[in-house]
This record gives C-alpha cells, sequence and structure tokens, in this order.
C-alpha cells in the first residue's frame, strides 16, 4: 500500500515539476517577444519617421515646383506685355526696351499666333517658323497644357501667346516624380520588414499595387484586405500622408510575420512535447502491461505445477484413508478440501490461456460460491442473495473463474468485518447488462483508493498478498469482456463492489 501512495505522491511532484517547466518557458518566451516586439515597434517608428520626413520633402519640393510654375506663368505674361507693348511702341526707346524683356526669356518655350492660328514667331522652341506656317495637330496639344495669353493692339486685333514649361522646369519636374515614385516603392519594401499596404483617402481601398510583405495572391480576395485593413488599424495608428499629384493617403502596418511566428512558437512547441511523450507513455504503458501479463501468466502456471504434486500425494492418501476405515464424514469433508484445492489449481492453469464461455445460470453460480464460503465462515456472519435461487438469468461466463471472484469478494466483505455482520449480494438486469452488486457492512474504502486497491499488492490486512482484486478485475475485464469497480463506500459503515457482464 505505501508502494502506490508514494507513487501518487511522485506523480504529483513530477506533474507540478512539469507544470513549473513549462510555465517559465512560456514566461521567459514571452518576455523576448515582448523584447522583440519593442525593438520591432522602434525600428518601425524609426522608418515611419523617415516616411514623415521624405513625405514633408516631397510636399515641400512640391510647392516649390508650383512656384516656379507660377513665376514661369508671370515671366510669360511679362512677355505677352510686352509682345503687346511693342506692336504700339511711338519711340525707338520703347521699342528696343520691350525687345529687350522678350530677349531675356531664355527658358520658357512660347510660339505667337494671329487669330487664325498662323505662326508668327516663336521663342525657345527646336523648329523654325519658316517650316512650321500653323499650329496645330500635335504640336499644338503639346503647347495647350496652359491656356494662351491673348494680346489686344490696334484696331481690337489679337495675337495668342502659347507656352509650356521650360526645359528646366520639366526636367525638375521628372525628378519629382521619380522622387514620389521611390518614396512609393521605399515605403512598399521597407527596413522595418512589416505588412505594409497603402489605402486612398478612404483608408479603405488600396492604393494602386502599394502593399509589401504581403502575398500577391492574397491581395487579390477583397474580403480579407478589407478585413487585414482593419486589424492593422486596431495594431497600429495608421500614417497620414499628404503627397503632391495624389492627395492624401494612409500607411497601415502590423506586426512582422516572424514576431507572429514566435508568439505561437511555445504553444507549437509544447504540443509537440505533449505528443511525443504521450506516444512515449502508451508504448511504455502497453510494454510494461505485457511484461505484467507474461509475469501473472508464469506465477499461475507456476502455482498450478506446484500444487499439482502435492494434490496428486494427498489424492492418495485419501484412498488410504478409507480403506484404513477412518470416519466417513471427516473422509468427506478431507475428499471436498482436496477437490477444492483441485479447483484451485485448475483456476490457475487457466490463468494466460483462452478462457472457454458458457451460457450458465449466474444465479444458480452465486448460490453455490456463497454457500462454499459460508460453511467455512463465523456464524456471525449473515448471507443474503437476491433473486431466490429458483430465478434464472442466462450469462456467457467460465464457472472455475468466476467462482474465484465471487469467493474473493465475498472473503473481501469478511475480512473487512471482522468476522461480524452482513453481506448482500444482489443481481440484476438492466439493459444490456447484468449487474452483481455485493456489499457488507465493513470498514469501508477511502475514496482515493478506490483504484489503487485494484493494484498488485494492494492490501490493508496484516497477512495477504493484496492479489485477490487484481485477479477478480483481470477475470471480469480480460477473459469475460465486463467491469469491476467500487460502487460506493462510506467509512465505518461498509462497501459495495459492483460486476457489470454482457448479456
Amino acid at each position: 500500500m505505501d508502494i502506490y501512495l508514494r507513487k501518487k505522491r511522485w506523480k504529483w511532484v513530477l506533474s507540478l515539476i512539469a507544470i513549473f517547466i513549462v510555465a517559465g518557458s512560456l514566461y521567459y518566451t514571452n518576455i523576448l517577444i515582448r523584447e522583440i516586439r519593442k525593438d520591432e515597434r522602434k525600428n518601425v517608428e524609426i522608418w515611419a519617421d523617415a516616411i514623415h520626413k521624405k513625405a514633408e520633402l516631397v510636399n515641400f519640393t512640391n510647392a516649390l515646383f508650383e512656384q516656379i510654375k507660377n513665376e514661369e506663368r508671370k515671366r510669360v505674361s511679362i512677355v505677352a506685355e510686352a509682345q503687346r507693348r511693342i506692336l504700339t511702341a511711338t519711340s525707338n526707346e520703347d521699342l528696343n526696351f520691350f525687345l529687350s524683356i522678350i530677349g531675356e526669356n531664355n527658358t520658357i518655350p512660347v510660339i505667337v499666333t494671329d487669330e487664325e492660328g498662323n505662326v508668327m514667331t516663336s521663342r525657345n522652341t527646336l523648329f523654325n517658323t519658316d517650316t512650321i506656317k500653323k499650329l496645330e495637330g500635335s504640336l499644338l496639344r503639346e503647347f495647350s497644357a496652359y491656356p494662351p495669353i491673348v494680346v489686344k493692339y490696334l484696331y481690337n486685333k489679337k495675337i495668342y501667346l502659347y507656352y509650356k514649361d521650360s526645359n528646366i522646369f520639366s526636367s525638375l519636374k521628372n525628378v519629382l516624380d521619380d522622387l514620389i515614385r521611390s518614396f512609393f516603392s521605399e515605403v512598399v519594401l521597407n527596413s522595418a520588414s512589416v505588412p505594409v499596404i497603402i489605402t486612398d483617402s478612404t483608408g479603405k481601398n488600396v492604393f494602386g499595387q502599394m502593399y509589401g510583405n504581403i502575398p500577391a495572391d492574397k491581395m487579390q480576395d477583397k474580403a480579407w484586405v478589407r478585413k487585414t485593413i482593419d486589424n492593422m488599424g486596431s495594431q497600429n495608428t495608421p500614417i497620414k500622408i499628404d503627397l503632391a499629384g495624389t492627395g492624401i493617403h494612409y500607411i497601415y502596418y502590423q506586426d512582422s510575420f516572424l514576431l507572429t511566428q514566435l508568439k505561437y512558437y511555445p504553444i507549437v512547441q509544447f504540443g509537440i512535447i505533449a505528443i511525443f511523450l504521450l506516444i512515449a507513455y502508451l508504448l511504455f504503458s502497453y510494454a510494461r502491461k505485457s511484461e505484467q501479463n507474461q509475469v501473472w501468466v508464469g506465477m499461475a502456471k507456476e502455482t498450478a505445477h506446484q500444487l499439482g504434486t502435492p494434490l496428486s500425494s494427498m489424492m492418495a492418501w485419501m484412498e488410504l484413508l478409507k480403506l484404513k476405515g477412518l470416519d466417513e464424514d471427516t473422509v468427506r469433508e478431507i475428499e471436498k478440501d482436496v477437490q477444492r484445492l483441485e479447483t484451485i489449481t485448475d483456476r490457475f492453469s487457466k490463468i494466460g490461456s483462452a478462457a472457454r464461455l458458457e451460457q450458465i445460470n449466474i444465479v444458480e453460480v452465486v448460490y453455490e460460491s456463497v454457500a462454499y464460503i459460508r460453511s467455512r465462515t463465523s456464524t456471525k456472519v449473515h448471507f443474503e442473495i437476491h433473486p431466490d435461487r429458483n430465478q434464472v438469468i442466462p450469462v456467457s461466463i467460465n464457472l472455475h473463474l468466476f467462482e474465484w471472484v465471487i469467493e474473493n469478494l465475498c472473503k473481501n466483505a469478511v475480512d473487512a468485518m471482522d468476522g461480524s455482520g452482513s453481506v448482500n449480494i444482489d443481481i440484476t438486469e438492466e439493459g444490456a447488462h447484468i449487474q452483481i452488486d455485493i456489499g457488507d457492512t465493513g470498514k469501508g474504502i477511502p475514496k482515493s483508493r478506490f483504484k489503487t486497491i485494484f493494484n498488485p499488492g494492494f492490501t490493508s490486512k496484516k497477512r495477504g498478498w493484496g492479489l485477490g482484486l487484481t485477479l477478480s478485475k483481470r477475470i471480469i475485464e480480460n477473459y469475460h469482456s465486463g467491469k469491476i469497480f467500487v460502487k460506493s463506500s462510506t467509512l465505518n459503515k461498509g462497501t459495495i463492489f459492483r460486476i457489470l457482464l454482457k448479456k
């Protein structure tokens, strides 16, 4: 009994140690995850700050270009006014002054036409007015980016000044466009290596194909994208940017895939370890049970063999006693005990072999088994069996092995009552099962030992091997495919064992 108590204590100790190890590992892993998250968040903040700075640079550059554009517009207006004044100049000094203004325009392409679109003159263009007589077609479209400036002169006649961005401004505009494209590329292929999506001003629609660190096939699923944007917004506040020519945008981002993996890695790790330990335990348990079965079979066979020799001698002595005229009653009782030993030997020999089951009246078997125990028990012990002996309840059992179970349970009941009390046996049919309840009025069993008492070597007696209930459990479960367990027990009031057999 002490062995199983110590075993139970060790199980609790080992379980607590395992729980402590798992809890400690999870706690330390969470610390690492928090530190990594801090570092990652710091990288994202640095990256976001750089994005803000670059966005400010882009916006500043765009504002500067707008200013340059306005200045060029003013310069063209001045050139147009000078053109008009030339047509109405009253002196050579005025004429030279206005010509010098027009001559100082060395960057802005300008074409001057009359009311019919005929080219009168041009400045800073790549063609000669001798070859181009009329402003039309692709050339007109090229110079129609801005509305022409109308100049009125004598007799309400008009001339038109068509112009476009200067070559310098166009080059700078290309630089600005490259800057914006590189800005978006840098956002998408960010150094923080986090999933990122750039949306329009509504914060719901992806802007162009601007996303990074997300599989392309996922981005084809609009519902998934919508859900991802919402999740990103709940994790981190989106970054608002206002870029030239494209308006307001929002940058959504979330924790990196590596950090997400680290969150679930300990759970997966301990899950795999738990599965491995479970498989190892099942294999070890199966091997241990197989070894125990071999030990049980070997012990039973050896016991039957050892009993066989003295039993043969006792049978010979019985015949000799009969010949010498010994009292018949005495000889009859001795003969019963010899037959009993023969039955026990037969029971041990059947352990480990396939038990032959037969349809037998279980009520008659119980009455016969109790009759043998009653004749060898104190008269202070009362046995009561229900139903009556004439009741027939057939069930498939092995007679010798099942009798052994009833005798073991009855003997334990008598021992638990210290030779004084009552043993009640109830046999009932419940659905597809036969129930046999064997109750006593003995010391009772603590609830914590309901399962332990069936372990080999467990006994509360000063004498005994603690094998009776173990053998009973093996006979019922292994040979009859039934169950045996403690139905109920109350200290100092008694215990009820239940046997369940299939009909």
